[in-house]
């Protein structure tokens, strides 16, 4: 199994878990919120030039977030 395969597995059990700890959807905006904290200041610590790269992941997010919104599918 391949890095990323084991993300994903890693990311679908955290999903799990934050669903049974509060199973109404609009708490997990803090989760959400902090995970994106933890990711900009990991970029950050890599390295000056990811600080604009991960604002640029933002918007990317705000988009897809949008059209989410929008059309009902990602």
């Amino acid at each position: 199994m391949g890095k990323e395969d084991e993300l994903r597995e890693l990311l679908d059990e955290t999903a799990r878990r934050i669903s049974e700890a509060q199973s109404n959807p609009r708490a997990w905006r803090s989760w959400l919120v902090y995970l994106l904290e933890r990711l900009e200041q990991e970029a950050t610590n890599s390295s000056s030039a990811y600080a604009e790269s991960f604002t640029d992941m933002l918007s990317a997010l705000q988009d897809a977030l949008r059209n989410r919104a929008r059309t009902g599918g990602w």
